[in-house]
C-alpha cells in the first residue's frame, strides 16, 4: 500500500507540498472544468516529466491505492465491504483519466465523507455520555501503525478500534496532568472541530487529492495546484507573515516536522529536529494551547505563522520519546531567515593528535545561496556562497591551517549554479555535474577557472539532511578524489522540478536527474561517505529512499575527467585508525547506544494501562539519564540528576543555542581523520607507524 504526504515549509523561499488530508461533508461532484483539467495534467506530465510512465490498467492499481491512502491512512474509517466495493475500479481507472472521467474518485469520496462523519459522531457521542468510563488498569493496547492492517470487516470491530484510540488520547493527555474530565473537553473540542472542517470540503479539495495521487505515481515531488492553492500560497508569501523555519508534512492525524530553515528560529532554538511531532499551538507567552491533532496541514500552518517578533509555543511529541504520551513545549519567535544568516561561516579548531597541537580549519555551509537580484541588478559585490567561501578560505590561510572541513551537515541543496563554482575553488579546471532531461539529453556542467582557493587537505562532512546541491559538491569531492567524505549517507534528492501553468492551475514536475562524474546518480541512494558515522536519522523516516514511488538509482556514461592522486588506497588505514580512535571514545560509545537502544524501543504498539507507561516512560528517562552520565564520567565531567539539569548544562554557543556535543564530537572525529590523512601522506606515513604499535 502506498502513501501520500503533504509538506509544507514555514518560510516563503521554499514549498513543498503534497497531498491535502480531507475531511467529509455533504455529497460532492465534479466542477465542469475537471474533465479538461485532468486531460491537461495528463498530457503535461507524458510530455515533459522525467518518469513518463503509461496511463494503463498498472496505475490504474496503484491509484486505487494511494488514493484510498489519501483518504484513510490508518484504515480506520472505510470497512472491508467498501474497499471489496471499490475493486470494480482496480484496472479501470485508467480509462476514465483518458477520457477526463471522475466518477470513481468522487464516489470513493463520497463514501469516504459518510464513513467520517459516522466516526465523528460516534467519537462525539462517547465523549459526551458521562455514564462511558475507561479503565486504566486493564492490560489492553492497541497499534497506532495501521497503514499495512487488514481493513475492518464489522461496525463493532470498528467501534473498539476508535473506543481504544479515544482511551488511548485520554490516557496521553492524563500523563500530561490533565485530569479525565478536562482530557475530555479537549478531545470534544477536537472532534467537534474536525466535524466542522469536514462540513467544510469543497469539489476542488477532492480534485486536488485524486489529482495528487496521480501525480505522486510519477514520483514524491510532482503536484498540482489547484488556482485557489496557489493563489493562496502567492498571497500567504506577499504577506507580512513569518515562520518558525521548518518543512512540515502531514502524516495521518499530526503534523510532523520534515526539516529545519538553516538560521530560522526552530534551528537557532536547538530543541527541534526533524520527526519530532506537533500536537498543539499556542499563541504568545499566555496562550492556550490548541489541539492541533486531525487538523489540516494548511490550517496548522496558518496558526503558525503571525507577524514578524511575536512568540508562538508549540507542544511537541519528540521524536526520540519513548511514548506518544511524553509531551515537551518549545518558546519560538517568528521571524523571516535573512540570507546574510544562512551565510557560510568559518572557525578554527585545534585538535591534540601525536602529542601536538593542530589548526584545522572548518566551513559551515547552511544552504547554497545567491543573491539574484543584487546579481541580475549588476552589483559587484553580490553574496554567494563560492563567493563567501573563498574569502573564509582565504582568512583561514592567514591563521595557518593544516587541513579544510566544509561542513554540509543539514544543508538541503540551494543554488545548482554555487554548488557548481564551489567545487571548482577545489579543482583547477573541469566537469562538476551531468544532467539528464525526458529525452536523455545531457548538458555537463563544469569549472573552467584554473584559479585555485585551497590547494591543500580537504574533508567533507555530510549527514543524512544533506541534500541536492549538497550531494552534487560532496560526490564531486569524492569523485575527484580532491577530498575524503566522511558522515552518513546523504538524503538522495538527484532531481531537478520546474512549475508548469496550464489553464485551470500549475504543475511542479520532476524535469531532470542529476548524475555525478563517475555516471552515479545521486538519486535514492545519496553519496556513500568514505569513512561511516553513526547516525541517529532513521533512514525509513528521512530521505529520498523513504518516499513512495522515488525514482530509481541508475546510471549514465562517466565524462572524462582527471583524479587527483588515489586515496581509496588510504582508505583501510584510515578507517582503522577511526575505529582505533572511536571504539573507546565516550561520545561514539553513547551514540552507537542510542542507535540500538532506539531500534529496541521502536514499537507501533502503545500500553492502554497507565501503570505500564508510567513505568515505561521512568525506564526510559532513566537509561538516558545512566547513559549520559556514564559518557559524563567517562569524560572528566560532573554527572547531573535530571534529565532538566542536563537540559540546562549543555554548553551554548556565542548566540546562546545548546551545543550539540554528538555533533561537535563527529567534527573533532573528522579532524583526527583529517591529520591521519596527512601523516600517511607523507614519507614517514607516521599515522601507519601508529597502528603498528
Amino acid at each position: 500500500m502506498t502513501h501520500r504526504f503533504k509538506l509544507f515549509t514555514l518560510f516563503p523561499a521554499l514549498l513543498f507540498a503534497l497531498v491535502i488530508s480531507l475531511p467529509a461533508q455533504a455529497r460532492l461532484d465534479p466542477e465542469p472544468v475537471y474533465k479538461q483539467t485532468l486531460l491537461e495534467v495528463v498530457d503535461t506530465l507524458q510530455r515533459g516529466h522525467y518518469n513518463r510512465i503509461s496511463i494503463n490498467d498498472d496505475l490504474s492499481s496503484a491509484l486505487l491505492d494511494r488514493y484510498l491512502a489519501a483518504l484513510d491512512p490508518s484504515r480506520s474509517y472505510f470497512f472491508a465491504s467498501d474497499i471489496a466495493e471499490f475493486e470494480a475500479w482496480r484496472t479501470t481507472l485508467d480509462d476514465q483519466i483518458k477520457n477526463g472521467d471522475l466518477s470513481a474518485a468522487y464516489a470513493i469520496f463520497n463514501r469516504f465523507e459518510q464513513r467520517n462523519l459516522e466516526r465523528l459522531n460516534y467519537i462525539i457521542g462517547r465523549l459526551e455520555d458521562d455514564s462511558v468510563t475507561y479503565d486504566f488498569t486493564l492490560d489492553e493496547s492497541i497499534d497506532l501503525d495501521r497503514k499495512e492492517a487488514p481493513w475492518i470487516d464489522s461496525p463493532s470491530a470498528m467501534n473498539d478500534l476508535w473506543r481504544r484510540r479515544i482511551k488511548n488520547a485520554l490516557l496521553s493527555l492524563k500523563l500530561a496532568d490533565k485530569t479525565v474530565d478536562e482530557a475530555r473537553e479537549i478531545l470534544l473540542k477536537r472532534y467537534r472541530s474536525q466535524k466542522q472542517r469536514a462540513e467544510q470540503a469543497k469539489s476542488e479539495d477532492v480534485f486536488q487529492t485524486y489529482v495528487n495521487s496521480l501525480t505522486a505515481e510519477f514520483d514524491p515531488h510532482t503536484q498540482y495546484f489547484s488556482p485557489v492553492s496557489a493563489e493562496s500560497f502567492r498571497i500567504n508569501m506577499s504577506l507580512s507573515l513569518e515562520g518558525i523555519g521548518a518543512v512540515l508534512q502531514s502524516q495521518d492525524e499530526m503534523t510532523k516536522i520534515v526539516s529545519l530553515v538553516p538560521a530560522g528560529p526552530a534551528e537557532k532554538s536547538g530543541q527541534l529536529k526533524p520527526a519530532d511531532l506537533i500536537v498543539g499551538v499556542a499563541q504568545g507567552d499566555d496562550g492556550e494551547f490548541e489541539d492541533v491533532v486531525g487538523w489540516r496541514l494548511d490550517d496548522v500552518v496558518q496558526l503558525i505563522r503571525g507577524p514578524k517578533d511575536t512568540v508562538v509555543r508549540l507542544q511537541i511529541i519528540p521524536s526520540d520519546a519513548a511514548d506518544q504520551t511524553m509531551r515537551k513545549t518549545v518558546r519560538l519567535v517568528r521571524s523571516k531567515v535573512k540570507l546574510e544568516e544562512q551565510s557560510a561561516k568559518s572557525r578554527v579548531i585545534d585538535v591534540q593528535q601525536d602529542g601536538k597541537s593542530h589548526k584545522i580549519g572548518v566551513i559551515s555551509i547552511p544552504a547554497f545561496y545567491i543573491d539574484f537580484q543584487a546579481l541580475q541588478s549588476g552589483d559587484p559585490n553580490y553574496k554567494s556562497t563560492t563567493r563567501d567561501v573563498r574569502a573564509l578560505i582565504d582568512e583561514l590561510k592567514r591563521q595557518q591551517v593544516e587541513g579544510l572541513i566544509i561542513d554540509l551537515r543539514d544543508n538541503g541543496g540551494g543554488s545548482l549554479r554555487e554548488a557548481n563554482e564551489l567545487v571548482g575553488l577545489f579543482i583547477s579546471r573541469g566537469p562538476t555535474v551531468q544532467i539528464r532531461d525526458p529525452d536523455g539529453r545531457i548538458d555537463i556542467l563544469g569549472d573552467f577557472n584554473p584559479e585555485v582557493a585551497w590547494n591543500g587537505p580537504m574533508t567533507v562532512i555530510v549527514n543524512r539532511l544533506s541534500a541536492s546541491a549538497s550531494e552534487i559538491f560532496a560526490g564531486a569531492i569524492q569523485d575527484y578524489q580532491r577530498g575524503l567524505v566522511v558522515g552518513s549517507r546523504t538524503f538522495g534528492k538527484g532531481t531537478v522540478q520546474v512549475v508548469q501553468e496550464i489553464d485551470h492551475g500549475q504543475i511542479k514536475m520532476t524535469h531532470s536527474k542529476f548524475y555525478r562524474i563517475s555516471g552515479e546518480s545521486t538519486q535514492h541512494k545519496g553519496v556513500n561517505p568514505d569513512i561511516q558515522f553513526p547516525t541517529l536519522y532513521d533512514e525509513k523516516e528521512i530521505g529520498e529512499s523513504s518516499l513512495d514511488s522515488a525514482l530509481p538509482w541508475d546510471k549514465v556514461r562517466p565524462v572524462r575527467y582527471g583524479r587527483f592522486p588515489s586515496l581509496n588506497e588510504l582508505l583501510p588505514t584510515l578507517n582503522q585508525l577511526h575505529h582505533q580512535r572511536t571504539d573507546s571514545d565516550p561520545d561514539f560509545l553513547f551514540m552507537n547506544e542510542q542507535i540500538e537502544h532506539l531500534k529496541e524501543k521502536r514499537s507501533s504498539r502503545v500500553s492502554l494501562n497507565e501503570n505500564t507507561l508510567k513505568e515505561e516512560r521512568e525506564k526510559a528517562e532513566d537509561w538516558l539519564l545512566n547513559s549520559e552520565n556514564r559518557r559524563r564520567e567517562a569524560k572528566g565531567m560532573s554527572t547531573v540528576d535530571s534529565l532538566t539539569e542536563l537540559e540546562d548544562s549543555l554548553p551554548k554557543d556565542d548566540q546562546g543555542r545548546p551545543i550539540n556535543p554528538e555533533a561537535e564530537a563527529l567534527l573533532n572525529e573528522s579532524a583526527h581523520i583529517m591529520l591521519d590523512m596527512i601523516a600517511l601522506e607523507k614519507p614517514q606515513a607516521t599515522a601507519q607507524s601508529r597502528l603498528e604499535r
